[in-house]
């Protein structure tokens, strides 16, 4: 059994998952009122500036794409060569760059980029503290960290609770703000009732 987030699970091949990955409506947001949620989401979350976007567990590249369509730069990292292959027809022609590497400690140089995005990602990796801080060091001053998360399931239950993780984030951050994403069906394509939501830090 490997930890994440303070969870047991199983860990995933994310390469084998990668041919049906985007068959989830909010994984591949195929659906246009899926996309279109997002894609409001999204621009709130991130400057109005074109900014450097660095895309953590990018998978298919789906959130990469609505940031580089608002004139973001981005670079997308992922540990899956499948995936990454994946994003990069996604985003052919576009601002864009993927690299093969591991979220926790991607392989790109600090205070490099204005905004680090990861959905569903953090939960995943072990020592939340250790990769928060991390990630606060590749942001430039002023820089935001957009982390989508959760708690899924009833019997066991996975995720960071959201209190947590703010908690987690006060120390290494100027201000952290929390945004319920649960009551939001047009984001995963259906209803929900576990814990969804959206953290936005400012450093």
């Amino acid at each position: 059994m490997t930890t994440f987030g303070g969870t047991a699970s199983e860990p995933v091949d994310w390469d084998a998952a990668a041919g049906d990955f985007d068959d989830e409506p909010d994984h591949g947001l195929r659906d246009p009122e899926v996309r279109a949620a997002w894609a409001v989401r999204l621009a709130g979350w991130l400057p109005e500036r074109a900014c450097d976007v660095l895309d953590l567990g990018c998978g298919t590249g789906s959130l990469s794409l609505l940031a580089a369509e608002r004139g973001h730069r981005v670079t997308g990292v992922d540990s899956a060569p499948r995936m990454l292959e994946l994003a990069r027809r996604k985003l052919a022609g576009r601002d864009a760059e993927f690299l093969l590497g591991d979220a926790a400690e991607p392989p790109v140089e600090q205070g490099a980029y204005d905004v680090v995005l990861a959905r569903h990602v953090l939960w995943m990796l072990p020592d939340t503290g250790a990769v928060l801080r991390r990630w606060v060091s590749l942001l430039r001053p002023g820089g935001r960290l957009v982390l989508v998360e959760g708690v899924w399931g009833e019997l066991s239950p996975v995720g960071i609770p959201a209190a947590r993780l703010t908690d987690a984030l006060a120390p290494l951050v100027a201000d952290v703000r929390r945004e319920p994403l649960s009551d939001d069906a047009r984001l995963w394509g259906r209803e929900v009732a576990d814990e969804r939501y959206a953290v936005v830090a400012v450093t």
